[in-house]
């Protein structure tokens, strides 16, 4: 029996730096990357960009859409990284499979506020992140998930993870 390939879904608050990290571990590994926010209906990108909190019937469509790359990504036997907020517990189950992994990067929500401030031409209204952290549930311990810090360097988070999880890089 062949295991399943992993799959990260890196998740938390906006502002929290998933696409950055993300990005970057999968360029370390080689393994495919999917920025989640690109799979928003556009109708959610413009209330959003309204200064207006999703609620769940406008978020379920969206998790639909991530859940979809992921069955791509596992179909295909091909290990993959993910962006997506997925804040509730309710959010991940429907993105949970085998050889999924949720990365929570995670930390002072004054200094996520300051990344949010200093962030240039993205759709999320640093107005909603207070909305953002209300809404997250931490992942509980029958969950399959770790939790990143943020006072470490993008280059640090990446490591710390494919240390935490014994990543390794695919060949082509």
């Amino acid at each position: 029996m062949t295991a399943t390939a992993p799959i990260l879904v890196f998740m938390g608050p906006a502002g929290t730096g998933k696409s950055t990290v993300a990005g970057m571990l999968a360029g370390r590994l080689g393994w495919d990357f999917q920025e989640g926010d690109d799979l928003h209906p556009a109708v959610n990108v413009a209330k959003m960009a309204a200064g207006h909190a999703l609620n769940d019937d406008d978020r379920w469509p969206w998790l639909d859409r991530v859940a979809a790359w992921i069955d791509g990504e596992v179909a295909a036997g091909r290990p993959g990284v993910i962006t997506c907020s997925a804040l509730k517990r309710s959010y991940r189950d429907v993105l949970r499979r085998d050889g999924v992994t949720f990365v929570l990067l995670m930390g002072d929500p004054k200094l996520v506020l300051d990344r949010l401030l200093r962030r240039q031409g993205h759709f999320m209204p640093p107005a909603l992140l207070t909305s953002q952290f209300e809404t997250l549930e931490i992942p509980d311990a029958d969950e399959q998930a770790i939790q990143i810090d943020l006072d470490l360097t993008p280059g640090e988070q990446v490591q710390e993870v494919i240390d935490r999880l014994r990543l390794t890089h695919s060949p082509s």
